[in-house]
């Protein structure tokens, strides 16, 4: 850094902050740190007494903060989302739609790892909101290489980092397993809690089939919903272990593809996930375990919007919840605002 008489500073960088004391009404920084002096801000710099400053030298191989932000918000910035003004070398991510946040995870780990800068996000696979804050990049010194940038540029990859899937309208067909809610033994308490679930996302729900433990009336009814145009099929219990829970056997029996059936999550160990093609569609089939009833949150709450956002799921991915895929059962639920599916 250097000195310099401040009537010549327009262009150079500030090395340090510079405070305006009013008695009485403010002691605060009239401008930070980092900041690139105009011509406007000649006057008040003089006002409060500073006629030399303390600037950053000029180098053509170094870039400012605000540079090295705009170009790490060209790294992260995809579909759906906008840029906030840049403020002290940092620029935030917000949300344009209510969507799925997918986020490129191995090029933001290649990016944070080469130091001097970071990106900081939220959770990806996640439902957002418009409006959310999803992300903030920034250089951690106040002036960086440009070699270094450059470095980054590559680290991240040929396409964005971050993006939001929209949520797509989709036609719930429901199945709903057990005799002794077939025989109206006992109240269907699973339906309810479904269509709850689902009205949180563009759906319809176009009818909801109830069936014995016969397998083969189980894969007619996902199929009569499938031809009625449901774009999604939900079947609900007979998913454990017993002999007569055949609903995984009656999803198998529709010729759907089976990605997994289990998953390292509790509650909702017993989730099954498939697809069904159709005319070149494909529709994702679910066995839902008992746990969904009755817990408040569980697996279901993760695949879920992924589904509605048409992000395919692989048993990759089901495995890769393992490591947070234990609810706490926590006595006030802040879910997703908590570690569960993190």
């Amino acid at each position: 850094m250097k000195q310099i008489r401040t009537e010549d500073a327009v262009g150079h960088v500030l090395c340090h902050d510079i405070t305006q004391i009013i008695k009485g009404v403010t002691k605060d920084a009239v401008f930070r740190k980092g900041h690139v002096v105009t011509k406007e801000d000649i006057p008040v710099l003089l006002s409060v007494g500073k006629e030399h400053l303390y600037v950053w030298e000029k180098d053509e191989n170094m870039l400012h903060e605000d540079e090295a932000a705009a170009i790490l918000y060209e790294i992260c910035a995809g579909k759906n989302m906008h840029g906030s003004d840049v403020k002290e070398g940092k620029i935030e991510l917000i949300a344009d739609i209510d969507g799925l946040l997918k986020i490129d995870r191995a090029h933001l780990a290649a990016v944070n790892s080469l130091g001097e800068m970071m990106i900081a996000s939220v959770h990806g696979d996640f439902p957002v909101k418009k409006g959310d804050k999803l992300a903030g990049t920034r250089i951690i010194p106040l002036v960086i290489e440009k070699e270094k940038m450059d470095a980054a540029r590559k680290a991240g990859g040929e396409t964005p980092i971050f993006n939001i899937l929209p949520f797509q309208h989709k036609k719930v067909g429901i199945v709903t397993t057990g005799s002794e809610v077939f025989k109206g033994l006992i109240k269907d308490t699973f339906g309810p809690v479904i269509k709850a679930k689902v009205g949180e996302y563009p759906t319809e729900v176009i009818g909801q089939i109830y069936c014995d433990d016969d397998k083969a009336h189980i894969t007619d009814a996902i199929m009569t919903h499938i031809k009625n145009g449901a774009d999604l099929v939900i079947c609900t219990g007979g998913m454990s272990v017993d002999p007569d829970d055949c609903t995984p056997g009656a999803i198998a029996d529709t010729g759907a593809r089976i990605v997994t059936y289990g998953a390292p999550v509790l509650p909702g160990a017993m989730m099954l996930v498939s697809y069904y093609e159709k005319d070149g569609h494909t529709i994702p089939v679910l066995g839902l375990p008992g746990c969904v009833m009755y817990a408040a949150r569980t697996i279901f709450d993760l695949v879920l919007p992924r589904v509605m956002a048409d992000d395919e799921i692989t048993a990759q991915d089901i495995a890769m919840l393992g490591e947070g895929g234990l609810c706490l059962n926590c006595e006030v639920c802040t879910f997703p605002k908590c570690g569960f599916g993190k």
